[in-house]
């Protein structure tokens, strides 16, 4: 403080204080780090600042299917990650990219497409939102798939062969 016990103004601008922020979900502290000009700097509060956390998941079979039981948990939609995985590994071998150019289905021009071999008009009447409008997309097609699944057969969890 300057000896006249004024606090200083740097140019007419304002000390910008930087904060750590730590939660466990249940409650978030913060700390300044520099910048504090007074005492009041330190006095606490009794307010609860609730965080979201953005959920990643890694870009692999494994993140797809966790993304999509989520997405699935949002939307009500029934399905085990085990379900999901044995279909997949039948259908597709875990490849987003596979297309069946030769069942009954590419025979009429639409062919089966994505993870769990969506044919497009099944995608386009399952799709859920908040997913995108890709057969291609892992996720898209894993929702989607299952929303059918659980449309005809209750659950992705009940599906043991071609669907």
């Amino acid at each position: 403080m300057p000896a006249s016990g004024q606090h200083r103004r740097f140019g007419g601008r304002r000390l910008a204080r930087t904060l750590a922020v730590a939660g466990t979900g249940v409650a978030v502290v913060a700390l300044p780090l520099i910048g504090a000009t007074s005492a009041s700097a330190a006095t606490t509060t009794s307010t609860t600042t609730a965080t979201t956390a953005a959920t990643t998941y890694p870009d692999n079979l494994d993140g797809w299917i966790r993304e999509s039981l989520a997405v699935m948990a949002q939307h009500g939609i029934p399905g085990s990650y085990e379900g999901i995985h044995r279909n997949i590994m039948r259908e597709s071998s875990g490849n987003p990219a596979a297309i069946n150019l030769w069942d009954s289905n590419a025979a009429k021009g639409t062919p089966s497409k994505g993870l769990l071999q969506v044919i497009d008009p099944t995608f386009a009447a399952y799709h859920v939102p908040g997913t995108a409008f890709d057969p291609f997309d892992p996720v898209a097609n894993i929702t989607a798939a299952c929303n059918y699944a659980a449309d005809r057969y209750g659950s992705i969890d009940n599906v043991f062969g071609a669907y």
